[in-house]
């Protein structure tokens, strides 16, 4: 029983480390969708989610600020 335990609880391990990692694009997780909106930022309007157009915004990369 406690063979069958430990067997579990490695499975479990093993398969948590492969679904919880996300791929990465580029230089790191947020490079390629900064706001996850499905728009990739080369194409996105306001890639950091604020509301606030790169264009206006002062900081295009940071949501806490514009």
């Amino acid at each position: 029983m406690k063979k069958l335990a430990i067997v579990l609880i490695a499975i479990g391990a093993l398969l948590s480390g492969c679904i919880a990692v996300e791929p990465t694009q580029g230089r790191g997780a947020y490079s390629g969708d900064r706001d996850r909106d499905g728009i990739p930022n080369s194409a996105d309007r306001d890639r950091d989610g604020d509301g606030v157009r790169n264009s206006q915004d002062r900081r295009p990369d940071d949501a806490r600020r514009y």
